[in-house]
């Protein structure tokens, strides 16, 4: 069975949801702590094995792509003040993996971003990381899949459980448990009403998929806003090959949800051993003030 090598990480998205930030910078660009969202989703997938990662992206988001490449300029000014230990982090994040890039032309939806990369795919298994969607914990959030990928042959999707009022935001998964948090998928469905949702197990951005999908993709029809649903392509190839879904253990942060994204920082920003007790001090003040 073929290794998991490549990563499609959708990112042409306009991240409405972050305005007015985004009106100019890229949500994936965003600041937590002291990276961008989107080289926490790149350092999960290099620690899961993943060597290429495969942007979709739009013509306003280069900066994406750039920031995985050098800049000769800053490394100059960098290395002639002396400051080594931040050259050596920039370069780092150039090296760290080959980036590729193709362009969605048009928000048709998650289902159509991963059809416009089939190409870069060339036929192998691949991941499906969502860029505003982070995983932290002790086996990387894709590792997690990509271990029961191998172990059950089948395609995988993760699950978190998500309370009643927001299965609506989310594709929704009806799975017999056959295993300790591993699901054998009977059916899915996305956004569904809390009536309608056969279980709180919400997909949470982390997939394994074989290449099949891109054969379920074409067929399917664009729903809602015109948009081609990945959620809709993957029931059909469940029903017709099976599929597991993985409750995936760690902590998850939506950096387009504002709490989130806040909540994201002051938790990295704890993890620095000279940020910490200053910032523990700011927050009790601000606990104090409300």
């Amino acid at each position: 069975m073929k290794e998991i090598r490549k990563v499609i990480i959708p990112v042409a998205g306009w991240g409405t949801r972050s305005l007015p930030a985004t009106k100019n910078i890229p949500k994936e660009m965003l600041p937590i702590y002291n990276k961008p969202v989107i080289q926490y989703v790149v350092e999960e997938a290099i620690r899961s094995g993943i060597k290429d990662v495969i942007f979709v992206t739009n013509r306003d988001k280069s900066v994406i792509e750039d920031h995985f490449d050098y800049n000769l300029q800053l490394e100059g000014v960098l290395e002639r003040a002396g400051k080594l230990d931040k050259l050596k982090a920039i370069r780092d994040v150039a090296e760290m993996v080959n980036v590729m890039a193709v362009r969605q032309k048009k928000q048709l939806g998650l289902g159509h971003a991963i059809l416009c990369a089939e190409g870069l795919v060339h036929g192998d298994p691949f991941a499906i990381m969502v860029g505003d969607d982070l995983m932290f914990g002790g086996v990387p959030g894709i590792g997690q899949l990509i271990e029961v990928y191998h172990a059950e042959k089948k395609p995988v999707v993760g699950v978190m459980e998500v309370p009643w009022d927001k299965v609506d935001k989310y594709g929704i998964i009806d799975g017999e448990e056959v295993a300790p948090g591993i699901y054998k998928v009977r059916d899915m469905v996305e956004k569904p009403k809390r009536e309608d949702a056969p279980s709180r197990l919400a997909i949470v951005g982390r997939y394994v998929l074989t290449p099949d999908i891109f054969d379920y993709l074409k067929k399917t029809k664009p729903g809602a806003g015109g948009e081609i649903q990945l959620t809709d392509a993957m029931q059909q190839l469940a029903r017709d090959h099976g599929m597991m879904a993985v409750r995936m253990s760690g902590m998850r942060f939506d950096a387009g949800d504002w709490a989130e994204y806040l909540s994201a920082n002051i938790y990295f920003g704890l993890q620095d051993e000279d940020l910490r007790y200053e910032l523990l001090s700011m927050l009790k003040n601000f606990v104090q003030f409300q």
